[in-house]
């Protein structure tokens, strides 16, 4: 189902009568459908039912606006902005397949043209040969310097290179693109934790972010993935990808409510330039289509 249409069906339910039986076991099912875990769509419904009766809501411009009020206090937004004349360092996660990759370019980028200087990328997923040679190609592209080891070797000293040319200019941003093989988990969690101290040792103080990509159509897998990585070495936020009008949007809802995560960007196609802010009130109206 799209985005669109599930605005739809939403909009359609709310023209019927909120009195039935069904309508409230409707809306449940339809939130579950747009991707909003089952637990948190009965809660939303719930509450929704409630001021219904207080308030004597009714229609779909009443409900809508109501449904909003009720899904902005699920969702967080935050602004994630290097620190100046600092040594910033962001390690980026994130299963293979969601866009991590690209993600870390256009971060890149956006802080290039944002007047950030010395943005380095760094290529710490050494398990897989194809994303070392896909940032190198992209530093290219966007001119940004990558720091890489050979593939094979240890992640944790290619992110230390590269916090170590930005201590060289006294100033800067690190951005580490890591392996995301979920199904050896064990071992996974185990290299993210050796990154990590190397980034918390490295970086400025309070200028180490970690930071999730998911998949915006991948629903309940995106908010798993969340809750290993979040266990794994806690997350300062989220990036959403392939965030466009075939993406059911539920994610962002789920993760902020059961996780309590932020969402900082969002990407929506494959240019370096389709990243954006996260904003919240935004995300709300185009999934229930106000």
């Amino acid at each position: 189902m799209s985005r669109l249409s599930f605005a739809e069906r939403l909009k359609n339910l709310f023209k019927s009568d909120t009195s039935s039986d069904s309508f409230f076991e409707d809306l449940t099912d339809n939130l579950i459908e747009g991707d909003v875990g089952a637990k948190t769509a009965f809660e939303i419904t719930e509450i929704l039912e409630k001021r219904c009766k207080e308030k004597h809501l009714s229609g779909d411009k009443e409900l809508g606006a109501e449904l909003k009020e009720i899904l902005l206090d699920y969702v967080r937004e935050t602004e994630l902005v290097p620190a100046e004349n600092s040594v910033n360092i962001w390690m980026v996660l994130g299963v293979n397949g969601v866009g991590k990759t690209t993600s870390v370019a256009k971060l890149g980028n956006y802080f290039k043209k944002q007047g950030v200087e010395n943005v380095v990328l760094a290529s710490a997923d050494t398990f897989r040969a194809a994303a070392i040679e896909q940032l190198a190609m992209h530093g290219e592209k966007i001119g940004l310097r990558v720091v890489s080891h050979q593939h094979g070797s240890d992640p944790a000293a290619v992110v230390f290179d590269a916090a170590e040319a930005c201590k060289a200019k006294k100033s800067g941003l690190v951005i580490a693109d890591t392996a995301g093989r979920l199904h050896n988990k064990e071992n996974l969690v185990r290299e993210l934790q050796k990154i990590d101290k190397i980034c918390r040792d490295k970086a400025d103080a309070g200028c180490y972010k970690k930071i999730l990509v998911v998949d915006a159509t991948t629903g309940q897998n995106a908010l798993r993935q969340a809750e290993v990585f979040n266990d794994a070495v806690g997350l300062d936020a989220i990036i959403l990808t392939k965030y466009d009008s075939t993406a059911k949007g539920g994610v962002a809802v789920s993760v902020g409510k059961e996780l309590g995560l932020p969402v900082a960007f969002v990407c929506d196609g494959e240019k370096y330039e389709n990243i954006d802010r996260f904003n919240a009130e935004k995300y709300i109206e185009e999934f229930i289509g106000l």
